[in-house]
């Protein structure tokens, strides 16, 4: 069973690596708990005790669950589990790595030597609607029409409005994209593309690169592809991190 769980021995998953041997990382987990191995079949979860039958998403369990990747990532790529995972004890911790082994060796061989890093570029102005109306002559007219001073807007209009605004700042999201991709291709494993978060968001890209490229190859495709905005839009890269986006961890048990 993963889930809750009322028994002493609980083991709580961060996520699974390739070994054949045991390994401890000291007392870095959730609760200040030890982390350490449990192997089968030559992949190991990484693991440690947890005994309060269910876990909350506070900030120090996140932080805590993101801190034991971050050290992992330190010597391999991890394939990482989602935050709140829990097991009944070492059996079953065994019996998971049994079933998924053939899953578990695939994704890890896929991603071994590299990392993910992010990328999320924005539209950098006062007002996003404003902006829009300077730089893009179908947009002015429709508001100098519909929402011009020599009539008071309807309903009707300013939804007219609204779409047309939506559909042309998805097309310049598409647009933009497309160009930044095409420059951070070659440097790049896959790209994944995540919905952006806010209207004034332009993109939000995962990578997967390799562990030597992200601080050369990687950082100047950023720059060069950056050269091609001007000043109105803002671009923000980070990493590295376990391969999250590029990894469907699903624990068959």
């Amino acid at each position: 069973m993963v889930g809750k769980v009322t028994k002493n021995e609980g083991k709580y998953l961060y996520a699974i690596i390739p070994t054949a041997g045991d390994r401890d990382y000291g007392n870095i987990g959730i609760d200040d708990e030890r982390v350490y191995l449990i192997t089968e079949n030559h992949v190991g979860a990484v693991v440690s005790n947890f005994s309060n039958g269910k876990i909350r998403p506070e900030r120090r369990h996140i932080a805590a669950h993101q801190g034991v990747l971050k050290r992992l990532m330190e010597e391999e790529t991890p394939l990482p589990i989602t935050f709140g995972v829990i097991a009944e004890g070492a059996k079953e911790i065994k019996r998971i790595l049994s079933l998924n082994r053939k899953p578990f060796a695939e994704q890890l061989r896929r991603v071994h030597g590299k990392v993910e890093m992010g990328l999320r570029v924005a539209w950098d102005v006062p007002n996003i609607f404003e902006y829009f109306v300077n730089t893009h002559a179908e947009i002015r007219a429709a508001r100098d029409q519909f929402l011009g001073k020599s009539r008071v807007p309807t309903q009707e209009d300013k939804i007219e409005v609204g779409r047309l605004f939506d559909r042309v700042l998805q097309e310049d999201r598409e647009e933009h994209t497309e160009r930044v991709e095409e420059i951070l291709s070659p440097c790049c494993f896959e790209i994944k593309r995540n919905i952006s978060r806010s209207e004034r968001e332009v993109m939000n890209l995962a990578c997967l690169v390799a562990r030597e490229a992200m601080d050369k190859e990687f950082e100047a495709a950023i720059f060069e592809a950056a050269r091609g905005f001007d000043n109105n839009f803002a671009f923000d890269f980070n990493g590295p991190w376990a391969p999250h986006n590029f990894v469907d961890v699903e624990l068959l048990s």
